[in-house]
């Protein structure tokens, strides 16, 4: 059963009399462990109803590039795949998602849809709420606690949200049964723009920047998710709690991506972690990053309307740098210099060639990776607004709370505290290349990183 509280009614329309129940999928985008797909099936069953499946496919989604698109498509040909399993139609098409379920909704009896947290992603349920001609409910799954559950206000630190999420948490982690399809969808007259059967020839017919392109390593879809999940539990999930920063032996799960296209429930996650055969120090490190930092990440995009722009850090921080804004700086680089891996540390450089070779960087170095781009930058503005664009662009999961959150916590003090003064980061807290080299075997890093370019 699906808790109350992660279900909202988005206006006040009736169900009406129609031929189905629309399940509009835009941030969950998965057929398993879905509670917006569950939650539209029991209705579908109450109204004696089949269930259609619609999304939407845009090409002009913001700062998405060929790399993201290749990374959903696959995805959208596991969803495919698995609703077919259970007698139920995929309709694919293109165009502005929330007009796709528009379209949708005018011969359903009710519309079911996800959550997303980002400022188009409610625009794009508020529009369908206020135009869509029935009902419109929506279901809250991407998270392990509804964020109006968690708190009302914009959290300080991971310090203040952790007891809220501890007190929820026994209640909102629990398995999702699958419900009954009663009535196959697949034989209705709805037609599709594209096959996501057939991902690489979709993505050749995209209106979009080709130039940063798929990446091999890592493959969407919640089959490859279920893998990386297994693996990581099976392989890296023992010594994960004292090992996750040391960056040669990447103590790392990958679900980051996965997490970000819906491709896999952080529930579902949390569940597997819980029950895996691990210390109980090791399992609470790895939910301490999958619930409570991924969370608060949440809980601010979804408070701050300005995550993703220097305004929205906090005023103490934006006060410091102010202060030591014509502190000299020994190196500057340009955005194009960044991209290109040349400066004079051997760190960032193999940090940098990490993701825009891999869409991924090791979590430890995306922290000093954009502390450096502030202590290299003419203001901390020009960081902020460099490191944005470096992080939507490269990363496969970079259009991501956590993306935004990382940007504004390494250069904006954004969930920190104020340390020492020190030039040019006032009392942002700093990360040195020296300190980084005793900690950590970074020549093991740059190794490693050589070898993912050569793979």
């Amino acid at each position: 059963m699906i808790e109350r509280e992660r279900v909202q009614a988005l206006n006040g329309a009736r169900v009406a009399r129609g031929r189905y129940v629309l399940y509009w999928m835009q941030a969950s985008q998965r057929a398993d462990f879905n509670p917006a797909l569950e939650h539209a099936i029991a209705h579908a069953a109450e109204l004696k109803l089949p269930v259609v499946v619609g999304f939407g496919l845009t090409d002009d989604y913001p700062e998405a590039n060929a790399r993201h698109y290749s990374f959903l498509l696959e995805g959208l040909a596991d969803v495919k795949a698995e609703l077919a399993e259970r007698g139920i139609k995929l309709v694919a098409r293109r165009g502005a998602p929330d007009e796709v379920a528009l379209g949708l909704s005018r011969d359903a009896a009710l519309v079911v849809c996800d959550r997303g947290y980002l400022r188009h992603q409610k625009q794009w349920r508020r529009h369908l709420a206020d135009v869509a001609p029935v009902r419109v409910e929506q279901v809250e799954g991407d998270v392990v606690v509804p964020v109006g559950v968690v708190s009302q206000k914009q959290e300080y630190a991971a310090r203040t949200i952790r007891p809220k999420l501890s007190r929820e948490l026994a209640r909102f982690l629990k398995p999702l049964s699958r419900a009954t399809v009663d009535r196959d969808s697949r034989c209705l007259r709805l037609a599709s723009d594209f096959d996501p059967g057939r991902p690489r020839q979709v993505l050749e017919g995209l209106r979009v920047d080709s130039a940063i392109s798929p990446v091999r390593r890592l493959r969407g879809g919640t089959a490859e998710a279920r893998r990386h999940l297994e693996e990581f539990i099976t392989s890296r999930l023992a010594g994960y709690g004292s090992s996750r920063n040391e960056l040669a032996d990447f103590y790392v799960s990958h679900l980051g991506p996965y997490l970000h296209f819906g491709h896999v429930s952080p529930v579902q996650i949390a569940l597997a972690v819980n029950d895996a055969r691990a210390a109980a120090a090791d399992r609470g490190a790895f939910i301490e990053q999958l619930v409570v930092r991924r969370e608060l990440s949440i809980n601010y995009v979804h408070h701050e309307p300005r995550y993703d722009r220097y305004a929205g850090v906090p005023s103490w921080a934006r006060e410091t740098l102010a202060e030591h804004a014509r502190d000299p700086r020994p190196y500057r680089y340009s955005h194009r210099e960044l991209v290109a891996a040349r400066t004079h540390d051997p760190h960032f450089n193999a940090a940098m060639r990490e993701m825009v070779h891999t869409g991924y960087m090791h979590n430890y170095m995306r922290m000093y990776w954009a502390k450096k781009i502030l202590e290299w930058s003419r203001s901390p503005e020009e960081a902020f607004a460099n490191a944005v664009a470096l992080n939507d662009k490269w990363f496969l999961d970079g259009r991501d709370p956590n993306g935004y959150t990382g940007v504004a916590w390494a250069i904006g003090g954004k969930h920190d505290r104020p340390w020492p003064e020190r030039p040019i980061f006032g009392k942002i807290r700093y990360m040195s290349y020296a300190s980084t080299s005793k900690k950590f075997d970074c020549a093991g890093y740059i190794r490693r990183v050589e070898q993912l370019e050569r793979d």
